[in-house]
């Protein structure tokens, strides 16, 4: 009896196991469906996949494990695709605009709340006499950025602000580092806005210089 007994609850241990990783994985799958960034959200769901391939193979439900096999197989093909872009110096353009373009200040409120959080410091509107460019990712935009020529060679950024979608993809690696933008123009040195959250500087060449960063162009 006591032998039937533990295995008894060795059988409803199994179950429960199988049955709270079916929960994780379902749960996982929804919440990558809730990420704004495009590869976190490829990432997330791959795993949810392959833990739902295993949790339906072990309660023999082939049509789903069939299901999950061909989804994990396409977000990690958009993973490989997403991030050969990263390193791809085509997959951006540099755009400039003026100050008072319709389409730029639709885009800056459109994201206002966003911008105001990570830029404390940036004004409500675009000052005059201010260098403006649009980050494009082929059709849409990525970002922008606004420059304040410092004088003696130095641009001042004060806002260089990329969406959710595109963060996981540094396309300010190709504006300070491969773009030209800021050594067409004649500068020498760039400083990032200063009091910036999470800041990224120091992964694409900058130096810290009290509440910004600084990078010497050559």
């Amino acid at each position: 009896h006591r032998h039937g007994d533990g295995a008894l609850r060795a059988g409803l241990s199994a179950v429960s196991w199988i049955d709270a990783l079916g929960w994780f994985g379902s749960a996982l799958l929804i919440y990558s469906l809730l990420q704004a960034r495009i590869l976190r959200l490829r990432v997330l769901n791959t795993v949810a996949c392959l833990i739902l391939i295993v949790f339906n193979a072990m309660i023999g439900v082939w049509p789903m494990v069939a299901m999950n096999v061909v989804l994990a197989a396409i977000n990690l093909y958009f993973i490989v695709k997403l991030l050969r872009e990263r390193s791809d110096d085509k997959a951006y353009a540099v755009l400039p605009v003026r100050e008072d373009d319709a389409y730029l200040h639709h885009f800056l409120a459109a994201h206002r709340s966003d911008i105001d959080a990570f830029f404390p410091g940036f004004t409500r509107g675009v000052v005059d006499g201010r260098l403006t460019y649009l980050v494009q990712h082929a059709d849409e935009t990525a970002g922008v950025i606004v420059v304040r020529d410092e004088g003696d060679g130095t641009a001042q950024v004060e806002l260089d602000y990329v969406t959710p979608r595109w963060r996981d993809f540094t396309p300010g690696e190709f504006v300070f580092r491969q773009s030209g933008l800021f050594r067409d123009r004649g500068f020498h040195e760039v400083l990032s806005p200063p009091g910036m959250v999470s800041p990224y500087y120091e992964r694409v060449g900058f130096t810290r210089d009290g509440d910004r960063y600084r990078l010497t162009l050559s």
